[in-house]
């Protein structure tokens, strides 16, 4: 009965012992899959699925890029070191971005000579807390300038056809002459090789085209790649880079059947969309090649791309507007430029733009056609017809931003009809994004309206030729930018331009997003400062595009509105920021400026330690080990102690758990050897373990 008891006790101490290691010894090892790579020379890209991190207090990713690299940014991390062509990113389960624990997340890098980029090593480290490594994200409080996104609605079917929208003047309007105001914002990612909206990693592709819609944006700028259409279009479907767990009903589509989806889900919402060709090839950089036309993409398989996707929506008023070509660009001096002028040049763009216009209203007379301008035209077209390599010779301005040629040169679809289609664009920044000559020395509303807008394409609507439209605007709320973002805003709304704001990402390095780097939560400031150019009627309900079905949980349709009822901005004011312009405190970069994009300087020491909690459970739990240990030990003595013959008792319970030499043994990344189990191989380890015993008690008793 004794030694039953002592085996009872042994038993019981070694389950004490097990459960006392049992967390570390069932975590997997951490594994990281090569999602994208984009490299362009002057910098690159990598993004990579992360799985098996939950349980880790810390992950570290290593990654190398060719070339040299000075400094080192991302999404998904809390620190990003750079040790010369490797980058070392850790996160950590306790911190602001533990939600890229099992998720998407991306290394960026700057420097030059950057033609590749290759995954090399995941390790975890440490204890996770009990959530696992997921995501702890608090939603942003709402403020009264922040609708709250609010939860799903029933579906209400639009009526299909009746959305659909023309010009008259400089007005865009609706198709019974009701001047309508697009006000929008841009969410890139079909550009980029994400084929899906970029942040869908880590956030519900649903909830937050529902969140844009239920704060008052009516339409979405999608920026997309002639070649994914392309691809669409011959049956190849690139996955779809997203969270399966966050978005389990897109499981098991392909990426063509979810952009179908996303445009079911803006036509619920009451939100409209216009596909913007921002770049030839998928590329995240790819915005940079400053025409329609690469190595992979012809001029012809650039219109072939939009005739397809307008044909296959011809019939879906969800879609409204085709964005031709973002930014074409390109000055004197330069090996590819795009010029405006009357010739059948390759790069001349008015020629391709008109040829791709009649092309789309050909398969859809009711689209609107946008059509942005170029970077540099001629001071005197006269005796410069772009043969001049002198830039003196150019008036030079924002990248597709120049639109002087349309004086000279207007867009001409051939009929007033097929002219009533055309929306001219342009963009606009501050001095973050590029110190233009106009920002030198300071700036006001009046000198900005001399130096960059009225020439390049203000006139176009001061002189009643056509709508002009702002495909893109915005920047990061500090200094100058700041002042300028107010005086654009002023210029909207004093105009009532329709624009797309510039942008719902996060991961846009030079101007931050409306969304923090979770995707998730809003920043609510520079929301704020938007919303005072948003359509609002005079209840304070945001106004849709859709005739029937209202601008989400906190908007009307666009048959129930009655009027503009917007105060313009004042210039040097935001909602939420003192005026810079008058020495007042402007918002710093903190506030605004995203974390996934901060700089990370290549002599930066940012190494980690483990949490304080995390260092006191393993304490606990190494001390509850090495006594179990001593109690087996000091059993064992007294089981020998009590034998009556030294040999191994033959009655032993084969289904009793067996230690084996390395069981539960963890590497320094967690990864536990194979364990036995308690039937066939645990019964033949026990019996080796017998018989080698036995033998040594008999070599003993001779």
């Amino acid at each position: 009965m004794n030694n039953r008891l002592i085996r009872f006790f042994t038993v019981f101490i070694t389950a004490v012992l097990l459960c006392s290691v049992l967390k570390f010894a069932v975590l997997a090892a951490p594994a990281a899959k090569v999602d994208n790579v984009n490299t362009w020379g002057s910098g690159g890209q990598i993004t990579l699925k992360l799985s098996g991190c939950s349980g880790y207090g810390s992950i570290t990713v290593t990654v190398e890029f060719s070339g040299k690299i000075k400094s080192a940014s991302g999404w998904g991390f809390d620190t990003y070191k750079v040790d010369g062509n490797k980058v070392i990113a850790t996160c950590s389960s306790s911190g602001p971005n533990n939600w890229g624990f099992d998720g998407n997340v991306g290394i960026q890098v700057d420097g030059s000579g950057v033609k590749s980029a290759k995954f090399i090593s995941i390790t975890g480290g440490g204890q996770g807390s009990s959530s696992g490594g997921g995501s702890n994200v608090t939603p942003a409080p709402v403020s009264d300038a922040a609708p709250p996104d609010g939860p799903s609605r029933a579906h209400v079917d639009s009526v299909q056809g009746d959305d659909w929208l023309t010009t008259d003047g400089n007005k865009i309007v609706d198709m019974n002459g009701n001047e309508v105001w697009m006000t929008g914002c841009n969410w890139f990612g079909y550009n980029t090789g994400t084929n899906l909206f970029d942040g869908v990693w880590n956030c519900n592709l649903k909830e937050s085209l529902e969140g844009i819609a239920n704060r008052g944006f009516n339409i979405l700028r999608l920026p997309i790649s002639a070649e994914l259409l392309l691809q669409w279009k011959s049956g190849n479907y690139p996955n779809a880079n997203y969270n399966q767990a966050l978005n389990s009903d897109l499981n098991g589509m392909n990426s063509l059947q979810i952009f179908d989806h996303v445009l079911d889900l803006c036509e619920e919402y009451g939100m409209k969309v216009m596909i913007d060709i921002h770049s030839a090839n998928t590329d995240a950089a790819g915005h940079n090649h400053p025409v329609w036309y690469t190595d992979k993409i012809s001029t012809e398989q650039f219109k072939e791309a939009l005739v397809w996707i307008a044909d296959r929506y011809k019939d879906d008023d969800t879609i409204v507007a085709y964005d031709l070509k973002n930014e074409p660009h390109g000055k004197a001096g330069e090996q590819t430029i795009a010029i405006w002028n009357d010739s059948k040049d390759v790069n001349n763009w008015k020629a391709v733009a008109e040829d791709t216009a009649n092309a789309i209203l050909d398969k859809n007379p009711r689209a609107l056609i946008v059509i942005e301008g170029i970077e540099a035209y001629p001071t005197d077209i006269k005796t410069n017809n772009f043969t001049s390599t002198d830039k003196n010779d150019y008036n030079i301005t924002w990248w597709g931003a120049n639109l002087m040629g349309v004086r000279k040169d207007p867009i001409d679809l051939g009929s007033e009809e097929r002219n009533k289609q055309v929306v001219y664009s342009v963009h606009d920044y501050g001095p973050l994004v590029y110190q233009q000559p106009w920002f030198e020395g300071g700036f006001s509303y009046e000198s900005l309206y001399k130096d960059a807008w009225h020439d390049y394409w203000l006139y176009i609507v001061e002189e009643n030729i056509a709508p002009v439209f702002i495909g893109e605007w915005g920047g990061f709320m500090q200094g100058d930018n700041l002042t300028w973002m107010t005086y654009f805003r002023q210029l909207i709304s004093e105009k009532r331009l329709n624009f797309t704001f510039w942008c719902y990402n996060a991961n846009s390095g030079d101007t931050g997003g409306l969304v923090k780097d979770d995707f998730k939560t809003w920043d609510e400031e520079k929301y704020a400062f938007v919303k005072e150019v948003l359509w609002i009627d005079d209840n304070g309900k945001f106004v849709g595009l859709d005739h029937k079905v209202p601008l989400g949980n906190n908007g009307i349709a666009l048959s129930d509105w009655n009027g503009f009822k917007n105060d313009p901005a004042p210039a040097g004011q935001t909602a939420s920021a003192a005026d810079p312009s008058a020495g007042g405190e402007s918002v710093g970069p903190s506030a605004s400026q995203p974390a996934p994009y901060t700089a990370v300087p290549a002599s930066a020491d940012l190494s980690g330690a483990p949490s304080g909690s995390n260092t006191v459970l393993i304490v606990i739990l190494a001390v509850i080990g090495i006594a179990a240990a001593a109690v087996i030990v000091v059993m064992i003595v007294r089981i020998r102690a009590q034998g009556t013959s030294g040999k191994a008792d033959d009655n032993a319970d084969p289904d009793a758990p067996v230690v084996v030499n390395g069981y539960l043994q963890k590497s320094n990344t967690y990864n536990p050897r194979p364990l036995y189990s308690n039937t066939a191989e645990a019964r033949k380890a026990q019996e080796k373990i017998r018989q080698q015993k036995d033998l040594k008690d008999g070599e003993g008793d001779n």
